[in-house]
């Protein structure tokens, strides 16, 4: 099997550009990773973009890869579109690693950019609302808000203002981890305020602002026990890679020691699993399958970015990765050992609820992390000696959990 290598990524700062353009975005990203990895646009053999607002928010349906990489000068070679709902970017890696190991081309660009902040915020939020079988969407709702059974919400925690269902079904699960494990709600709020106090160093993150574990229970609620800082906010962004074979890091001419090994690149798609076998996640058995295929272990893993939505994501993958026994995630992010330091950092960018959530563009954002991170040159928010990097990223629901999942396995 070919190895494959992260030669260059870059992303833009994730958050809200009102005054600028789509492909404006997009054209930094690819600048960005072009010259990081040393090679032009006419190196490039294959291209994936992913996106999913440029239909239903831009108009531009049906070739919005195209159009996109029309404007920032690329043409000629093999484009492909893909939208695999919050997955979209890592499915576009994973496709550009499968096309380089069968040989189709030595190097390979996948890319994701996305315009969610418009006028029309409703608008907006209406995307989620197509993350899931639309013809069954209140069957849907009913059965995954039952997770939450069991738990009354206290008065006043739950938001008079419209936000999207997916919100309620992130508390669902927030409250079926709660009354199975004894989770607690300032166990959640104390993944948060780690990612965003990790945020204060990320100079891509669309929020840089602290928050103590108090400050994130009281701030105004969305759903019980989820919070405003909990959850991921609408991004703008473009992130992209260059990915390549051997024989493409020997054709460019790229410096080998800045090249981070691809040494897994997993998808899972959805099983009608019950929600009582979380043993049966399609995020742990994607995980399983990445360690199988890298040849390490959870324990070999020094640095770790994963799809926080909300911060009960990040307890919920944490456990499904094998980073921490099940039922043990919250304690852990209690006592600190998933912040910068402790024993398995995790979302050193500052994670979804605080960089930011450009949807097609957010699992290429995960991995430039941590390629900054296996690279060394994160600054303040360096894992000190991290060699091997982990990431987890989701999209959509399908039964009781996330339709695609994406997990990827770097080394140094």
């Amino acid at each position: 099997m070919r190895n494959v290598y992260i030669a260059g990524i870059a992303m833009t700062v994730f958050g809200r550009h009102l005054e600028r353009s789509l492909h404006d975005l997009a054209r930094e990203a690819l600048d960005g990773a072009l010259a990081d990895a040393g090679c032009t646009r006419a190196d490039l053999g294959v291209a994936y973009y992913a996106g999913m607002t440029n239909g239903p928010l831009q108009g531009q349906i049906a070739i919005p890869g195209q159009v996109v990489f029309g404007r920032i000068g690329l043409e000629g070679i093999p484009m492909f579109n893909v939208e695999n709902a919050c997955a979209s970017g890592s499915s576009a890696v994973h496709l550009a690693v499968q096309s380089l190991r069968a040989g189709a081309a030595d190097v390979a660009l996948a890319i994701g950019a996305e315009k969610m902040n418009i006028p029309d915020k409703a608008k907006a939020m209406s995307i989620f609302e197509a993350g899931w079988d639309v013809a069954r969407a209140e069957e849907n709702y009913a059965t995954l808000i039952a997770m939450g059974d069991g738990i009354v919400p206290p008065s006043g925690s739950e938001s008079d203002r419209p936000y999207s269902r997916f919100m309620a079904i992130y508390a669902a699960m927030c409250r079926w981890h709660m009354k199975t494990y004894g989770t607690t709600q300032r166990q959640i709020a104390a993944v948060c305020a780690k990612n965003h106090g990790h945020s204060v160093h990320n100079p891509y993150s669309q929020f840089r602002k602290t928050f103590t574990i108090d400050e994130v229970l009281a701030a105004p609620p969305i759903t019980y026990p989820l919070t405003l800082p909990m959850c991921a906010p609408l991004s703008d962004g473009a992130a992209a890679a260059i990915l390549c074979t051997d024989e493409g890091l020997a054709r460019i001419g790229a410096d080998r020691s800045r090249c981070i090994r691809v040494a897994a690149s997993v998808m899972r798609s959805f099983t009608h699993r019950g929600i009582d076998e979380p043993e049966k996640a399609i995020g742990a058995l994607a995980a399983r399958e990445a360690y199988e295929i890298a040849g390490i272990g959870p324990d070999d893993v020094d640095v770790a970015e994963m799809h926080d939505a909300s911060a009960m994501g990040e307890i919920i993958q944490a456990e499904n990765l094998g980073l921490i026994p099940r039922g043990e995630g919250g304690p852990a992010a209690e006592r600190g050992d998933f912040t910068l330091g402790g024993r398995i950092p995790i979302n050193p960018s500052g994670g979804l609820e605080s960089k930011g959530h450009p949807l097609g563009a957010t699992g290429i954002g995960q991995l430039f992390e941590l390629v900054t991170q296996l690279r060394g040159d994160a600054g303040a928010r360096q894992v000190e000696g991290a060699r091997v990097a982990i990431q987890e990223n989701g999209g959509g629901m399908q039964g009781v959990e996330e339709a695609a999942v994406a997990v990827h396995l770097l080394v140094r």
